[in-house]
């Protein structure tokens, strides 16, 4: 039986040489690179984590630096053989989080990071994540934090003074911009150096400001005469933050009450009116908004420190075998 494993072993591999890089690319991809207890851990399945973490692949990342690669490469290992230890012990128990709780915990995350739905998938596209991957990630943190729980047998306390004082130093979080929405009537000239056109655009901007103190709608004022961006929803911009305005342009409107409308301003591509549609001022968020967020941060955090310690118990007991 031996002589025919050896002899099945040089036939392989007499195969990979006449069929050249597909044959070698699929043993590649199944080969085995460390067995956890009786489960087995993938080049597949380290390849497509150290993708998902680093945001690149393997063999970009071994290309631009070799030293930086072997390094990423164990790192991510190491952490794929926590992951198989702590499903092996999850199972065991018979940890399970349901569908309900995983969204649970999302809306809360959602609320305490004051996030959108649209918010929050912009984030993890950036992050190369789905929708999907992200719930199975957070399914996982529910069960990871069950399992310490259980294992640990004792609770995690946070005290005021740790939130207090975290608050104090991380105030910039929890502090939003001044921003200003804002909705423009547009008059741009072909010629700026034309004087009866610039003579004609004043007049005329003179006249729709004179119908707007009239009383008339500024938004559709917009879409009959304003030739710039946004022209077709009643000249309306949407939000800014004060600091992404020109100087000029933001001492003008700052002096604007909401639902304020400019004198006109001159540009060098002809002449705008601007109206303030809304203000939101800069405002540090109180201590009671976001205790529950601080809260959080120091709760994963031991968390994260008692897991570290529990998991490094359970390799000490756990057959592990690495195969590089």
């Amino acid at each position: 039986m031996k002589r025919f494993k050896i002899f099945a072993a040089l036939t392989i591999s007499v195969i990979f040489c006449l069929f050249g890089n597909v044959s070698v690319f699929a043993e590649v991809l199944n080969r085995i690179v460390a067995i956890v207890n009786n489960d087995v851990i993938t080049l597949y399945e380290l390849n497509a984590k150290i993708k998902q973490l680093t945001g690149l692949q393997p063999n970009d990342l071994r290309n631009q630096d070799m030293e930086g690669y072997l390094k990423t490469r164990r790192q991510v290992l190491d952490l794929l053989i926590d992951e198989k230890l702590a499903s092996d012990k999850i199972q065991e128990l018979g940890i399970d989080v349901s569908p309900k709780e995983v969204e649970a915990a999302i809306e809360k995350i959602k609320k305490d990071n004051n996030l959108t739905d649209e918010d929050l998938k912009t984030s993890l596209k950036k992050q190369g994540l789905t929708y999907e991957s992200y719930r199975e990630n957070i399914k996982s943190e529910l069960e990871r934090i069950r399992l310490i729980s259980f294992e640990v047998k004792s609770k995690i306390i946070i005290e005021e003074e740790e939130i207090k004082e975290y608050y104090e130093k991380h105030k910039d979080e929890f502090t939003s911009k001044e921003r200003i929405h804002l909705a423009a009537i547009t008059l741009t000239r072909g010629n700026p150096s034309n004087q009866d056109e610039t003579i004609s655009l004043h007049r005329e901007a003179e006249e729709i400001i004179l119908r707007l103190k009239e009383g008339e709608d500024f938004g559709e004022l917009a879409k009959k005469f304003s030739q710039g961006p946004g022209a077709q929803d009643g000249g309306d911009l949407g939000f800014f933050n004060t600091s992404q305005l020109d100087p000029k342009l933001l001492n003008v409107i700052r002096e604007l009450p909401e639902g304020g409308i400019s004198k006109p301003i001159i540009r060098a591509s002809g002449i705008q009116i601007i109206k303030v549609v809304g203000k939101k001022e800069r405002r540090v968020k109180p201590l009671n908004e976001v205790r529950d967020a601080i809260y959080g941060i120091h709760f994963r955090e031991k968390v994260n420190n008692r897991y570290a310690s529990w998991i490094e118990a359970l390799r000490e007991k756990a057959y592990i075998k690495i195969l590089f």
